[in-house]
């Protein structure tokens, strides 16, 4: 049985990220619709992959990355995902376990392979992710470890995964074992096209088993189907007992039923790829709060976690967290 007392378990799609530069016209050419992620099979992902330019393969998927942040942080997480035995998967698997996140899902031994996400990045440093699922679609509820969630301060649950019905099985079972041990639950509504295909299921998601929910300013708009961000805020007050709500340049506000905290963006190096951005700031966010920080100072946290991604081609932290976020007086 688990007995070390974790800051937060990830549950997502574990997926190996391919990322290249591209264009507008490449975007275009190819029918594919910038900055968002759009769900394609296999064959569709071979396509697109063969005419990708060179780029970089690292394991990824939105959860993995906000979990590889907490630990560059110094926080102690697991991560809960499904991959196939195969090559990627045992690259996932020890890419993972290397940066000192704890995984142990039983992979498939046959059926889909792992899954993989083909991230193009334009110019103006937005992404658009074609994501094939693969095994991530296997993961059930017999997946959950129940002593593992409740030593966790806070299960932390990826949206992305909220659409295969086990899947769901599986996010409710987390979200009850972690109520029941007096454990928080969070969520990242991930991408509009989430919330589009699930608006109801995610409203009763976050009124009745989420106590903290990470969204972007379209995606709060979308969930609550509203075109203004203020409205938007007001609804998630009244349904969260915490909403952290980033808008990219504009930094982010963290919601409690009584008060809005604002936090400005922290300032990157330089501007390269936004992909993951999200995730991080996510990292800094939890890591802050499940060490004791206020909420303002976490917000800080999250803000400096997305300056590094977006600095550099990735959603893995190439600078240490712990170091930069000691720089600034944040840890």
């Amino acid at each position: 049985m688990t007995t070390e007392i974790l800051d937060v378990v990830g549950i997502g799609n574990a997926i190996v990220d391919v990322l290249a530069p591209t264009d507008d016209q490449f975007l275009s050419k190819h029918d594919l619709k910038k900055g968002i992620m759009a769900l394609v099979d296999e064959r569709r992902a071979e396509q697109i992959y063969a005419v990708m330019g060179s780029g970089v393969e690292a394991s990824g998927g939105s959860c993995g990355n906000t979990m590889a942040g907490i630990a560059s942080l110094g926080g102690k997480g697991a991560y809960i995902g499904k991959v196939r035995k195969d090559a990627l998967g045992d690259v996932f698997a020890r890419d993972m376990r290397k940066i000192g996140v704890r995984f142990d899902t039983k992979p498939l031994v046959q059926g889909p392979s792992t899954a993989r996400c083909l991230i193009l990045v334009t110019p103006d440093a937005q992404r658009t992710m074609n994501t094939y699922l693969g095994a991530c679609v296997e993961l059930g509820p017999e997946d959950i470890d129940p002593a593992l969630i409740a030593n966790a301060q806070v299960t932390y649950l990826e949206g992305y995964l909220f659409d295969p019905p086990r899947a769901k099985e599986a996010f409710r079972k987390a979200a009850k074992v972690a109520h029941d041990a007096g454990r928080k639950v969070s969520l990242s509504l991930s991408d509009p096209f989430c919330v589009d295909r699930y608006r109801d299921e995610f409203r009763d998601l976050v009124r009745n088993h989420v106590d903290i929910l990470f969204a972007n300013e379209v995606e709060i708009c979308s969930l609550y189907q509203v075109n203004d961000f203020d409205t938007a805020l007001a609804h998630a007050r009244g349904d969260s007992e915490l909403a952290v709500l980033t808008r990219s340049e504009q930094g982010s506000v963290i919601v409690t039923h009584d008060r809005a905290h604002r936090i400005p963006v922290h300032p990157p190096a330089r501007l390269v790829d936004t992909t993951g951005a999200g995730d991080l700031y996510a990292s800094g966010f939890l890591y802050g709060l499940t060490h004791g920080r206020d909420l303002p100072t976490c917000g800080r946290l999250g803000s400096l976690c997305a300056a590094e991604i977006i600095s550099h081609y990735g959603a893995r932290p190439e600078t240490s967290l712990k170091d930069l976020a000691t720089k600034a007086g944040l840890i």
